[in-house]
């Protein structure tokens, strides 16, 4: 098994006053040679976004974007959709940019800062018609099991929300003094697994929140909470 440890404070940070973000992976002033991307992953944020703030009409082109509000209200419109669509906690959010998309990113609350995880996924084709999805996830059905939330758009597993990429994005809460055993794809693929929150043991290596890890060159593993602990899964393809 081959291993690569990502600490929280080892991340990029960007203080734009309306905006805190974090940079799991190289990201626009952040530039690490070695955290350009995670085969396939290719962008982790952890972005903090101040009251009625946010991100402008911008464009994407040839990328899978998932984004998982973990507190506060999102809201989304792109050159699909006219009308603003709220995201909320326990919900997640796909866009396939393929061919050119424009879209905007708000802080639906003038109270509440919005927190939030953006993920980009390299497609595994090219120039597909944009389409976006939007799915509630019950967080009682991750309690101590895994949740798969996002998976290809070529495999038949229903309940989960589609990508171009044959990756599985899932997500566990585990109690204090649980063992888990997470089974990979194939031996070619490779999990990034971030710490939402807790403290657990991955292969002797402590993880509390918001370290990560990368695992891959194994087809399963093992992880030990310390703590009461939720944990995001990000598998993808290692060659691309």
């Amino acid at each position: 098994m081959k291993t690569v440890i990502h600490k929280s404070d080892s991340r990029g940070f960007a203080n734009h006053g309306w905006l805190q973000a974090n940079h799991s992976f190289s990201f626009a002033g952040f530039y690490n040679p070695e955290k350009v991307h995670f085969g396939a992953l290719r962008v982790l944020n952890d972005d903090m976004i101040a009251p009625s703030m946010g991100f402008g009409t911008h464009p994407h082109d040839n990328m899978e974007i998932i984004t998982i509000p973990l507190k506060g209200v999102l809201k989304h419109r792109d050159s699909m959709h006219n009308e603003w669509q709220a995201v909320l906690p326990g919900e997640v959010q796909v866009m396939s940019a393929g061919t050119g998309v424009q879209h905007s990113e708000i802080n639906g609350s003038a109270e509440e800062h919005l927190g939030l995880f953006q993920i980009w996924v390299f497609p595994d084709k090219q120039n597909v018609a944009p389409r976006y999805d939007q799915k509630a996830f019950d967080p009682e059905e991750r309690k101590n099991k895994l949740q798969t939330l996002v998976t290809s758009i070529d495999e038949n597993h229903e309940g989960s929300l589609k990508i171009h990429q044959d990756a599985v994005l899932s997500r566990i809460d585990l109690d204090k003094g649980q063992t888990f055993n997470y089974k990979l794809k194939s031996n070619k693929h490779g999990v990034y697994v971030m710490n939402v929150y807790g403290e657990f043991v991955i292969d002797g290596n402590t993880l509390q929140t918001r370290d990560a890890i990368g695992v891959s060159e194994a087809l399963d593993f093992e992880i030990e909470t310390k703590e009461d602990s939720s944990i995001l899964f990000i598998e993808v393809p290692m060659e691309f």
